[in-house]
């Protein structure tokens, strides 16, 4: 359950946190998305900007998506980009990106087989139970772009948490299953899966896949404060992309995955700035799988 943490000031900019610091609630997921969330919050560059910064587990960001909506938390960390976009469009939640979470790299989104599994090619996966996180989401919306490259047919997909893909693949209750970092290593780790297909192959390399979302109402009145957040997370990519030990490191503090595991673990691209253009890329394709009915231009949604 997602509760209340927030308290707004009087000038609308700022919220009563520990040692007078402005407070901000962030929901995250347990995933590799959230790595420069944490690594600020550690290395003390939000509390270096005056801020404090409160973290909500959550499983998946759309469940986040109700409190983000009512006001009860500030924003969503390493949410998904398909579904924010969709409910604005749906107007349902007025969205605003703070900041860029991560972009697609090679290996760190599989689709996973179990070792002894028939399934030996993409095509062999046409009609066969593949588990995502969210239907109808990034995971399908990717994936289906490859499978159309490939000229293959699609699977039938099933939603099944991050933290359960590997037991449902284990006792055979899905064929395979479309999994992110952590879990992708862990799942190959522990049940020796085998990879069927790199989720982050072409056409689809490099695109985004999640970012800091926040709402129209907050992000109007709390500028100061979301450009503090940005300076410690653009501060904390920077640590990132120059020692990315230091991913591996922070991993194990907020994720299941152990230190050795971290150690193996494909890594995402951490943007240091947003991009319109790359994000545009997404909702292009959201548009052509028929995931938006209309354009939104992501220039528009962007905190600066």
């Amino acid at each position: 359950m997602l509760m209340a943490a927030t308290a707004c000031g009087d000038d609308g900019d700022s919220s009563s946190g520990t040692g007078g610091r402005e407070t901000v609630t962030v929901a995250a997921l347990p995933l590799v998305d959230c790595a420069a969330l944490y690594i600020a919050r550690d290395r003390g560059l939000f509390e270096k900007e005056g801020l404090d910064v409160r973290i909500q587990q959550i499983q998946q960001s759309l469940q986040a998506l109700p409190a983000l909506a009512k006001g009860q938390i500030d924003m969503v960390a390493s949410a998904n980009y398909v579904t924010y976009l969709q409910a604005h469009e749906k107007g349902t939640l007025d969205i605003r990106i703070v900041a860029e979470a991560i972009r697609a790299a090679p290996r760190m989104m599989d689709v996973l087989v179990p070792e002894d599994s028939d399934i030996k090619t993409v095509a062999d996966l046409a009609g066969k139970k593949l588990a995502v996180n969210v239907l109808n989401n990034v995971q399908s919306l990717t994936f289906d772009e490859i499978l159309e490259k490939q000229g293959v047919g699609r699977p039938d997909y099933r939603a099944i948490p991050f933290p359960q893909m590997g037991a449902v693949l284990d006792k055979g209750q899905v064929d395979a299953v479309h999994a992110v970092e952590p879990y992708d290593s862990a799942i190959q780790d522990e049940l020796k899966a085998r990879v069927l297909v790199d989720g982050a192959s072409a056409p689809v390399e490099a695109i985004p896949l999640s970012g800091y979302i926040s709402t129209g109402d907050y992000t109007d009145g709390h500028g100061t404060t979301l450009a503090a957040f940005q300076r410690a997370i653009r501060a904390a990519v920077e640590i990132a992309e120059n020692d990315p030990s230091v991913v591996r490191d922070t991993l194990p503090t907020y994720t299941k995955v152990t230190k050795e595991q971290a150690e193996s673990i494909d890594l995402p691209v951490f943007p240091p700035v947003m991009d319109a253009t790359q994000l545009t890329r997404l909702t292009d394709l959201m548009e052509k799988q028929g995931m938006l009915k209309k354009p939104i231009d992501p220039a528009t949604l962007l905190v600066k």
